[in-house]
């Protein structure tokens, strides 16, 4: 067992993992019982590891011959103390839903790739997904953030667009606790008051469209404040659209995934990216080198019945390559909520189907049984009435809940 704590041990370990003197395939951050794991087969999620371990005070670093390194840490310091208030740099521990580390982009979604479409690198750096864990004993919880972009959108609010939405834990629930209300790029927000000063746990869910350049967590000075990882548990891979991409809920935890996240307690990556999943051949190979438990594609809406003819089966074959056992559930797209009036709606979602079910049923057909496929019919509650978005396609909250209570059951389904 070794113990390194200075920047010049991680540097020296991640230059001999390089080359394969050390090979520890797995990476454990823990300030708590439990960790979050993350591959770090390559080059992008070691150095990243490197810079985040470097900023982390009072850690004590174990790296263990079972294959695991540990990072953990009693308490984190804050990053400044100013006006009766301690404030935590949320960028000091590791986020729910974040698959890899950038260290150029701590509250992005993806690692840098020179390959990837620029759409969807654009809109990787958009925190969507992403959740803070953390205790506090405070009264009152503030935020202090920096968000980069347009505050809101023609359909979607600031609180959903730019907003930090808090939950706290109430047995094996989590209860919605307060949401920022942002007017600006760059603000100091409360979150919550008037709680008493008891040991509570939280998760924080991040802006849906927008980039986070700062994220401070701040309680009263004094106050207890712990840091907590993200669960271990199964992780679902989530590639879709705008839907997928939290519009156009009211707040983030609104979503279906998060939704979908507090229901199950599973841990979804968020790979929705507004207008840009259309089933890239590199955006397939980047989902590859996850691991996960499920991979759910949901790429219709974004796309043509003839890009679908074309490449839902060699999307479907690249991660086959690497994961020829893991589930796959394909999704039909939504349907528009006022395509009972307009044939042209009604053939395209028809179109779109028919390549997609004959992607499916070639992937059976060829023996694999772990394929699976989901019908739209019932996504936006379509027999009950037309009113679940808010512009015709995008999910209100009530068509994100409807979207969770059918995923929901086909997920528990797939994965029993």
């Amino acid at each position: 067992m070794f113990m390194l704590s200075r920047l010049t041990d991680w540097a020296e370990f991640w230059k001999r993992s390089a080359r394969h003197e050390i090979n520890f395939p797995v990476v454990r951050f823990s300030c708590g019982s439990s960790g979050r794991r993350i591959d770090v087969k390559n080059q992008d999620n070691r150095k990243a590891i490197a810079k985040l371990t470097a900023k982390l005070s009072l850690v004590t670093v174990l790296m263990l011959f079972q294959g695991v390194v540990m990072v953990t840490g009693d308490e984190v310091v804050p990053r400044v103390t100013e006006d009766g208030m301690a404030w935590y740099d949320a960028s000091q521990w590791p986020r729910e839903g974040q698959a890899w580390l950038n260290p150029d982009q701590p509250y992005g979604r993806l690692p840098a790739r020179d390959n990837l479409p620029v759409g969807v690198v654009t809109l990787g750096r958009q925190s969507a997904g992403l959740i803070s864990h953390f205790a506090t004993d405070a009264p009152f919880i503030m935020v202090r953030y920096r968000v980069t972009g347009n505050l809101a959108i023609a359909q979607m609010p600031a609180t959903g667009v730019s907003g930090f939405d808090l939950y706290c834990r109430a047995g094996d629930r989590w209860l919605w606790s307060g949401v920022s209300l942002p007017e600006k790029q760059e603000d100091t927000l409360e979150l919550v008051s008037g709680m008493d000063a008891v040991q509570k746990e939280f998760k924080l869910y991040f802006p849906l469209y927008n980039e986070v350049a700062l994220c401070e967590i701040g309680v009263p000075e004094g106050s207890w404040f712990q840091p907590l990882n993200p669960p271990d548990g199964p992780v679902i891979v989530y590639y879709g659209t705008s839907i997928t991409h939290g519009g156009c809920v009211s707040r983030p935890g609104m979503t279906f995934l998060s939704q979908l996240n507090r229901r199950m307690h599973r841990t979804f990556i968020n790979m929705g990216f507004a207008g840009n999943a259309r089933m890239e051949p590199e955006v397939a190979m980047l989902l590859a080198e996850l691991n996960p438990d499920l991979f759910v594609i949901d790429a219709l809406p974004n796309m043509t019945p003839e890009q679908v003819r074309d490449r839902a089966m060699p999307f479907i074959k690249i991660l086959r390559e690497r994961h020829a056992e893991t589930p796959i559930l394909l999704v039909e797209d939504r349907s528009f909520s006022n395509a009972w009036l307009h044939a042209d709606f009604r053939k395209l979602h028809e179109n779109l189907r028919f390549e997609l079910k004959k992607a499916y049923e070639q992937c059976r057909a060829a023996g694999d049984t772990n394929i699976f496929y989901l019908p739209a019919d019932e996504l936006l509650g379509e027999s009950k009435d037309f009113d679940a978005t808010t512009d015709g396609s995008h999910p209100s909250d009530l068509g994100a809940t409807r979207m969770a209570d059918v995923l929901e059951k086909t997920i528990q389904q797939i994965l029993q």
